[in-house]
């Protein structure tokens, strides 16, 4: 049995027409949703992201402002150009690119951002929201997971969801996402006993520890739903995921390739959170 591939790109590419046609029909209503970028110092990864994220605000007809600082920008600065866009009618979302230089505190930038433009999902607000079923806006990777399943036709409730890794921005609320949905939830990290006593028992398998080719297939239940969520190079420098593909492919159900998998769902859900946003306007 081979898996099938869940291609991310597709189903991005299928939600960004959809997008692109919601952004059509508000600009006709006077909205023009515009997303903030705010790059402090020149982390070359951050670089490519941003870049990825402006060139897709424009493919969609949204409005994108890229502020870049340099790496000895104070914290009060930051804080003090937060504190603008927040009250900018224009900017209906505002990214602050992780990480930051060292010098500043990442949870009191984060804090600083307003709950109803914060469409990356990190503020505690939106975190208590989605921790309680409100409605708020999601994490982008975490939230393009569920996506990819639900355009897949994979049903969550009463599956068993393992989650590899207990990061704020993929693992943690992840599981959430899962549990709001009647998952049977389980939580794996650097301190559990036996991991492949847990692993083995998951319906779906999210993997999201920045190890290349951690999971292996004696992980893995045969017939299991298996999301690769992360990002490394192996030793001969090639894009590689968490989960070691090329014999999980051959036991799972159902797997997301790296690169093409998650990926390109994490910038297409922060264009959903940044119209969502625009729309919200309309209403208040």
């Amino acid at each position: 049995m081979t898996a099938t591939i869940i291609d991310g790109k597709e189903i991005a590419a299928k939600k960004k027409v959809e997008i692109a046609e919601e952004v059509r029909k508000l600009k006709e209503q006077g909205v023009t949703p515009g997303l903030a970028v705010i790059l402090v110092g020149n982390n070359h990864a951050s670089r490519t992201y941003v870049t990825n994220k402006e060139k897709t605000c424009q493919d969609l007809g949204m409005h994108s402002v890229l502020i870049e600082l340099p790496e000895e920008t104070s914290q009060e600065e930051l804080l003090l150009k937060i504190e603008e866009l927040n009250g900018d009618p224009a900017i209906h979302g505002i990214l602050v690119q992780l990480p930051l230089p060292k010098h500043i505190d990442e949870i009191k930038v984060i804090e600083a951002i307003s709950p109803l433009k914060d469409v990356d999902g990190f503020h505690p607000i939106n975190i208590g929201r989605m921790m309680t079923g409100q409605d708020a806006f999601l994490p982008c990777t975490p939230f393009g997971i569920m996506v990819l399943l639900e355009e897949t036709g994979i049903s969550v409730a009463g599956k068993h969801v393992v989650v590899v890794g207990r990061s704020n921005i993929v693992g943690k609320p992840v599981g959430q996402l899962f549990l709001n949905q009647h998952a049977t939830v389980t939580y794996c990290h650097s301190r559990t006993k036996d991991l492949q006593a847990q692993t083995s028992q998951a319906d779906i398998l999210v993997a999201a520890v920045g190890i290349a080719n951690f999971i292996k297939a004696n992980h893995v239940k045969e017939g299991a739903v298996i999301i690769d969520v992360g990002i490394n190079r192996n030793e001969a420098g090639k894009l590689c995921g968490d989960v070691d593909f090329n014999e999980v492919v051959e036991k799972a159900g159902y797997i997301t390739p790296v690169p093409k998998g998650v990926g390109p769902m994490t910038i297409t859900m922060l264009m959903y959170n940044t119209l969502k946003s625009a729309k919200n306007t309309l209403q208040s």
